[in-house]
C-alpha cells in the first residue's frame, strides 16, 4: 500500500505534467496539494477540528484562495436532554419487505376488515360454581370471566381471594413489589355496580390482574426493580393500563422484574418459582411469572427483550404468549430496546392469553413501532391442513399428541442464520436508553466514563473484583446486584462504533429476510423449548409457550468441577414447549395450542405451597 508521501509525490508530478501555475492560489503547488488532501480525506472520514476555538481550513473555489474561518464562540448548544423512553427516529419492521408492504398486503387479501378489531367471545359456565377460594383462585382467567359475566361470582369477592393470597404467600415467593388493596377493591366494586346496571365492557370485566413494575401508573411508583427507582412516580398511566382499565380489568399489584429486567434479582431480594421455591423463578417477568403460576392472580402482563416472557413461563409452567413485534404498545414502559422489547400477557392457559391479546393489541400513536393486524382465535382451529414443521429435538409428548388431533407435521432443519451479527446492537440500546442514569451514576461513584478500563467478567463492574453473590443466588447464575445498582451492562455500548452499529444492522435485515423465505411455507414450528429465543428477538417473531407434561424439571446445569456444593433437587411441576408462529400468526400459534390444552390437563395443575 502507498503511503500518505507517496501518494502526495504521484499528486505533484501529475500536476506537473498538467502545467499548474503556482500563482493561480497564491500557494506554493506541494503547500497547496498537501491541503487538498488533507481537505480531501476529512470530508471522507468524517474528520473535525479538534476544539471549538480551533482555525476551520478551506478552499475558496471561486476566489482559489484558501481561506480560514474562526467558528463562533458561543456556536455550540447545549444539547436536548433524554431519558429513558425517547425512541430514535429510526424502526424496525419486522416484516422483510417493511410494514408498508405489510399493510398494502392485508388491505389487498382481507379489505379493511383487517384492520377492525375482533372481540373476544368467552364460552358461558356451565355446572356447579366452587364455593372453595384456592379453587376459584386457580381457574383460568377466561372462566372467572364467564363467572362474572354470569353474575355468578363477583368482582369484589375474586378481588379479595386473591389479595388474601398475595399477603400470604408473598414472603415465601417474593413477587410483589407494590399490593394495591384500595384502589384494587375501588375498582371491583365499581366493575359489579356497572354489571348490576347493565353496563358489559366485555371479557376482562372485573377480572383481576398484576403488572410487571417497569409500566408506569399515576397510584403506585414504578421501580424498575431497582433501588435507585423504588419511589419513581408518574402522573399518566402506561397504555396497556389504559387499555385493561377500559376493558375492566383490576389491577391488583405491581409484580416485581428483575433489576433493569435482567433475570429474577430486585432490590428486595430474589423472586421465586413456587413449584421449586429453592430456586428463582427466572425473569426478567419474574413476578408475573411466580404469581401467575401460584394462583395470585388471574393473569399478568409481562415484558420480553430477549426471553424475558418465554424464560419465566418456561421455568414456572406456565402459558404465555410473546407477540409479534409491534403489536402490543410499550408506551410508558420502561427501554431496554427500542427495536425488541414486547409485550405480552402471562396466564394460566392460551385461551387467557388471546383474551387478553385480544384487548391489548393494535396501533398507539404513541409508540410507533406498533401495527394493527387481524387477530381471530380458533378454538376449533382444524390441525390438518396446518403447516407446522417440527425439529428433531421438538418435545416428543407435545408432537405425539397433536399428530393424535390431526396434525400433519413437516420436517424442518436448522433455522437460518448470519455470520458476523453481534445480538443485533442490543447493548448500544441499552447504553442509550440508559445513558442519563449512567452518567449519573458514574458522577456518583467519581468514574471516568470516557477512560473505563477492560472488564474481567460482565459481571465486574468495571475491572473490579466482582461483588459477593447473595445468598440464595444458584450456582452459575449472574448476580445483578451490582454495588449501589450499578449495571455493567449499560456500559460497554457506549464504545461501541457506529459503523460496526449500522453493518450489524445490516445485517439483521439479512437475518430477517432469511426467516423470511425460511417460514414462506410454514405457519409455525415447534423445537426444542429455548432453541429460538435469540434469533426471533432480532426478528420479531411470535411464540406460545405451554405445558406438555409434568415431571422432575432439569434446570441448570451441573456443579462445577471445583465446586462442592451439591446440585439442588427439585419437585415435579409443568414442563413447558415452545411453538414459533410466523410473523402475525399470534392467533394461529395460540388456538394451535389450545387443542392440545383442551385434551390435557397439564396447565391446571397446581403447586403445594
Amino acid at each position: 500500500m502507498e503511503s500518505p508521501l507517496e501518494i502526495l509525490d504521484q499528486a505533484e508530478a501529475e500536476l506537473l505534467a498538467m502545467d499548474l501555475d503556482d500563482s493561480v492560489n497564491g500557494l506554493p503547488r506541494r503547500e497547496f496539494m498537501f491541503r487538498s488532501l488533507v481537505a480531501a480525506a476529512a470530508g471522507m472520514f468524517g474528520a473535525r477540528s479538534l476544539g471549538a476555538e480551533t482555525p476551520q481550513h478551506y478552499l475558496d473555489s471561486a476566489a482559489g484562495v484558501w481561506q480560514t474561518m474562526q467558528p463562533p464562540a458561543q456556536q455550540q448548544q447545549t444539547a436536548v436532554p433524554l431519558g429513558n423512553g425517547e425512541a430514535p427516529a429510526l424502526q424496525f419492521m419486522p416484516y422483510p419487505a417493511g410494514t408498508g408492504a405489510l399493510m398494502a398486503k392485508l388491505l389487498r387479501e382481507r379489505g379493511a376488515t383487517a384492520f377492525t378489531r375482533s372481540t373476544h367471545v368467552i364460552e358461558p359456565w356451565v355446572g356447579a360454581v366452587p364455593t372453595d377460594p384456592e379453587t376459584l383462585a386457580f381457574l383460568p382467567a377466561h372462566r372467572i370471566a364467564a363467572l362474572i359475566r354470569a353474575r355468578r361470582l363477583t368482582s369484589r369477592r375474586i378481588t379479595d381471594i386473591y389479595i388474601e393470597r398475595l399477603e400470604r404467600y408473598n414472603p415465601t415467593l417474593n413477587c410483589v413489589v407494590t399490593l394495591m388493596k384500595e384502589s384494587a377493591r375501588a375498582e371491583a366494586d365499581a366493575m359489579d355496580a356497572e354489571l348490576r346496571a347493565g353496563k358489559y365492557r366485555g371479557p376482562l370485566h372485573g377480572v383481576p390482574y398484576g403488572l410487571k413494575d417497569l409500566f408506569a401508573t399515576k397510584n403506585a411508583p414504578t421501580s424498575w426493580g431497582s433501588a435507585d427507582f423504588k419511589d419513581q412516580a408518574y402522573d399518566y398511566d402506561a397504555e396497556i393500563v389504559v387499555r385493561l382499565r377500559e376493558a375492566g380489568a383490576v389491577l391488583l399489584a405491581k409484580l416485581s422484574t428483575g433489576l433493569f429486567a435482567q433475570n429474577d434479582w430486585w432490590y428486595g431480594g430474589r423472586t421465586n418459582n413456587p413449584w421449586n421455591t429453592n430456586i428463582g423463578s427466572s425473569g426478567s417477568s419474574a413476578g408475573p411469572g411466580s404469581a401467575t403460576a401460584a394462583g395470585l392472580v388471574a393473569f399478568s402482563i409481562g415484558t420480553e427483550t430477549q426471553g424475558s416472557i418465554v424464560s419465566p413461563a418456561i421455568r414456572n409452567g406456565i402459558s404465555a404468549l410473546r407477540p409479534t413485534y409491534g403489536r402490543v404498545s410499550r408506551h410508558g414502559g420502561m427501554v431496554l430496546s427500542w427495536s425488541q422489547d414486547r409485550v405480552g400477557p402471562m396466564c394460566r392457559t392460551l385461551e387467557d392469553c388471546a383474551m387478553v391479546f385480544s384487548v391489548l393489541h393494535g396501533v398507539d400513536e404513541k409508540d410507533p413501532s406498533t401495527v394493527t393486524t387481524p387477530f381471530r382465535f380458533n378454538r376449533a382451529l382444524p390441525l390438518a391442513g396446518l403447516r407446522v414443521g417440527v425439529d428433531a429435538n421438538a418435545p416428543k409428548e407435545l408432537v405425539d399428541r397433536l399428530k393424535a388431533l390431526g396434525l400433519k407435521p413437516r420436517d424442518i432443519g436448522a433455522r437460518p442464520t448470519v455470520a458476523g451479527m453481534a445480538g443485533g446492537g442490543l447493548n448500544v440500546e441499552y447504553a442509550a436508553a440508559f445513558d442519563s442514569y449512567v452518567q449519573r451514576k458514574a458522577k456518583e461513584f467519581g468514574l471516568d466514563l470516557n477512560a473505563m478500563p477492560e472488564r474481567a467478567n460482565n459481571n465486574a463492574p468495571f475491572g473490579n473484583t466482582p461483588p459477593a453473590r447473595p445468598a440464595g443466588v444458584e450456582q452459575g447464575q449472574p448476580n445483578p446486584m451490582a454495588p449501589a445498582d450499578w449495571n455493567p451492562r449499560f456500559v460497554g455500548g457506549r464504545t461501541i462504533r457506529a459503523f460496526d452499529f449500522v453493518n450489524n444492522q445490516r445485517r439483521r435485515l439479512m437475518l430477517v429476510q432469511a426467516w423470511g423465505t425460511f417460514m414462506k411455507d410454514l405457519d409455525a414450528f415447534i423445537a426444542s423449548p429455548n432453541a429460538d429465543i435469540a434469533p426471533n428477538a432480532q426478528t420479531g417473531h411470535p411464540c406460545a409457550v405451554l405445558p406438555y407434561k409434568f415431571d422432575v424439571p432439569q434446570f441448570g446445569g451441573a456443579p462445577r468441577a471445583n465446586d462442592s456444593t451439591p446440585a439442588p433437587t427439585y419437585k415435579a411441576q409443568p414442563i413447558c414447549a415452545v411453538i414459533t408462529g410466523n410473523l402475525y400468526n399470534d392467533d394461529l400459534i395460540l388456538s394451535l395450542g389450545h387443542q392440545f390444552q383442551k385434551v390435557t390437563d397439564f396447565h391446571s395443575r397446581r403447586p403445594a405451597l
